[in-house]
């Protein structure tokens, strides 16, 4: 149970933090659209539900498509290819629930939605991995001592990438010695 229980905070903190930063961009996006500020829509908000949406989306795509795998492992590539497949599917679900009441054709409306929402989702990943990879790296640093000697880690028993056969002491950047 403890490990749904995380599960679901994970994506829920991934939601949250995509929310955050695409609240910014959307502001940004409205000030270009709407510079006199003549539309009365709230732009911080059309950029934070998609954001919120596509974490939690993208959370449960990765967990399924890198069960079990370290960040180390998996390339920024395909986390952005995971991104963007979590972008279409959130950005398909306007169209899936309701129909347009713009004067712009569904065409053109269904391709700047859905391409700008995959296009920020992308991006959002590999940025999501390179955090990942990041905030793994300081933790190995500043406790070396969580790490036993086959390079695991004692909380998951995960395999950690990038520590040395040689145990703790390759985690602190220490070489094995030579026997002779």
């Amino acid at each position: 149970m403890k490990h749904w229980v995380r599960r679901v905070r994970g994506a829920l903190a991934m939601g949250l933090v995509w929310a955050m930063i695409w609240a910014p961009v959307a502001l940004l996006v409205g000030l270009i659209v709407d510079p006199d500020g003549s539309s009365d829509e709230m732009w911080p908000l059309i950029g934070a539900y998609p954001g919120f949406i596509g974490g939690v989306v993208f959370s449960v795509v990765l967990s399924i498509a890198a069960r079990h795998r370290p960040f180390e492992e998996l390339s920024v590539a395909t986390f952005a290819g995971w991104g963007a497949l979590a972008g279409a599917i959130v950005g398909s679900i306007p169209f899936a629930i309701g129909e347009p009441t713009s004067a712009v054709p569904l065409w053109l409306l269904a391709g700047t939605v859905i391409g700008s929402i995959t296009l920020l989702s992308s991006v959002s990943a590999a940025g999501s991995l390179l955090l990942a990879r990041r905030a793994e790296r300081r933790e190995l640093l500043a406790d070396p001592a969580g790490v036993y000697s086959s390079g695991h880690d004692e909380e998951t028993g995960r395999r950690l990438a990038g520590v040395a056969r040689g145990g703790a002491g390759a985690a602190r950047g220490d070489r094995p010695q030579a026997r002779g």
